[in-house]
This record gives C-alpha cells, sequence and structure tokens, in this order.
C-alpha cells in the first residue's frame, strides 16, 4: 500500500503534482498504427477464407496488384495529380473567403451585423445540394467542381476564424490601439496570433471537407481524377480498382490531418499533443 499523503500543521494534504509519464515516439506511432493494422489482418482474414469474395470487394494482395497496374500505365499518377489540382485550388478560396468574412464579422462591428446572419443562414445549407445548381449556372467543367469544394470549405473556416477573433482580449486591442496600431497592423499582429488555434482548428475542419467535397465534385461528369477512375471501375466491376479510390481519398484525408497537426507543432510548440497527460 502507498504511504497516506503528508498533512501540514493546519490539517491541508500537501498537493502531488502529476506527472506526465514520457512516452517514446516509436511506441505512440506504434500504437497509432494498431488499429489499421488490425483492420488490414480482418481484411486479408476475411478474403482467405472466402467471407469476402472478389465480387464483393477484392482482397488485399489483388489491390496491391491493382496500384501497381494503375501506377504502371500512368492514370492513377494522371488522376491524383487532377484530383489534387481541384481540391486545392478549391481549398485555398474557400480558405481566403473564409478567413477574410471571419475576420471581417468578428472584428467590426459593422461587419457581423451585415453578414454574419446570412452566412450563417448559407451555412445551414449542405453543399451536395448545391451540385444541379452549380452545374446549371458552370456547366460540366472544372470551375463548377472547384467552387463546390471552396463553398464546402468556406463556412467552417469562416466560423472557427470569427468565433476565434472574438474572443481575442478586447483590453490587449485596446492597449495596441492606445499606442497608435492601426487596425490592420492590430489583426496582423494580435488577433490573428491570438486567434491561431481556432485558426487551425478551422484549417483542419476545411481540409478534411475539401476531401469530402472532392469526391462529390468528381460526380459532376468527370473525364480526369480519382472519381472518374472509380467510375470506369464500377462499370468494369473492378472491386481492386474500387478499393484502390477508397483508400486513396482516406489517404488524402488522412495527410491532410497531419499537416495541420505539422502546423500546430511549428506554430504552437508550447501547447501538449491531447491526451499526453493521461
Amino acid at each position: 500500500m502507498s504511504a497516506p499523503p503528508k498533512t501540514t500543521a493546519s490539517g491541508l494534504v500537501t498537493p502531488r503534482p502529476q506527472l506526465r509519464k514520457a512516452r517514446s515516439r516509436s511506441y505512440a506511432l506504434t500504437v497509432r498504427a494498431f488499429g489499421p493494422v488490425v483492420l488490414l489482418a480482418l481484411w486479408w482474414v476475411a478474403s482467405a477464407t472466402g467471407l469476402l469474395t472478389p465480387d464483393v470487394l477484392a482482397s488485399p494482395a489483388e489491390v496491391l496488384r491493382a496500384v501497381g497496374e494503375l501506377w504502371d500505365n500512368g492514370q492513377l499518377s494522371d488522376a491524383l495529380t487532377t484530383s489534387l489540382t481541384r481540391s486545392g485550388i478549391g481549398l485555398l478560396i474557400g480558405l481566403a473567403a473564409g478567413l477574410t468574412l471571419g475576420i471581417t464579422t468578428g472584428f467590426t462591428r459593422l461587419g457581423d451585423e451585415l453578414l454574419d446572419s446570412s452566412l450563417q443562414t448559407l451555412r445551414t445549407i449542405p453543399f451536395l445540394s448545391l451540385v444541379p445548381l452549380f452545374m446549371v449556372w458552370f456547366g460540366i467543367n472544372e470551375t463548377a467542381k472547384i467552387l463546390l469544394i471552396a463553398v464546402a470549405t468556406t463556412f467552417p473556416m469562416y466560423v472557427s476564424t470569427s468565433s476565434g477573433v472574438r474572443n481575442t482580449d478586447p483590453k490587449l486591442i485596446e492597449a495596441m490601439r492606445s499606442f497608435g496600431m492601426g487596425r490592420l497592423a492590430t489583426v496582423r499582429e494580435v488577433v490573428l496570433p491570438g486567434a491561431l488555434p481556432s485558426l487551425l482548428a478551422g484549417l483542419r475542419l476545411s481540409m478534411t471537407l475539401s476531401v469530402i467535397a472532392l469526391i462529390a465534385a468528381e460526380e459532376i461528369n468527370a473525364t480526369a481524377g480519382i472519381g472518374y477512375l472509380m467510375s470506369q471501375a464500377q462499370s468494369y466491376a473492378r472491386t481492386d480498382i474500387l478499393a484502390v479510390c477508397i483508400l486513396v481519398y482516406g489517404l488524402l484525408g488522412l495527410a491532410a490531418d497531419i499537416v495541420v497537426r505539422l502546423l500546430e507543432r511549428v506554430l504552437m510548440p508550447w501547447r501538449t499533443p491531447q491526451g499526453a497527460s493521461r
């Protein structure tokens, strides 16, 4: 049994600070990889025992062969380049719009009164419902696909930016103004650094949504990209290629999350990883 806590002369218990257990990087990576490895093992076992037939889902070995086939003939690299270009351009437009609108409504009362209610209304409209309308407005070219991704990624960034800007200490802003700092300088030097955690949270949500919106956008009569590859595979019942495309979408989402985590470590090194103390 552990020794009872020491008491002071007044009868109060001496506090015991909780010490964080140091975890090696290899241990953390092993724990993170455990779930995907188990799923992969279950997939392999189900395919090997016949529980999963090739017409339902191809085996991991067949999927690997499909990756090699698509990479050798250049289809996978071309599709990745096209999809990443669409997603990247749409994401940049959405981030710029969300950041600008969030700063405007969060930092100025006039902007809040003019824009926030309208933007909150538009935010509740599912972006997938805009697909038919965008096809009417912009046709089936790249513009409709990129703008759909831009719309999907604007609102998470807007909400996070507006909330972060509003939570900036008003006394700090007032102090900077008393020293003669202008509005733009105050936003750049005080507001945005103070709202950085919210900005990164919005960036994470927007990057994840850019992949989801990419899937929807590539259903608009695409002639190139991962979505086009999926539609071609569906026509020929190639479950191995379908699995490859699904895994590519998943890996794109994972890569987006990793990028934001790295940015958090670089821009906010003082923050401890979530769950580090447990």
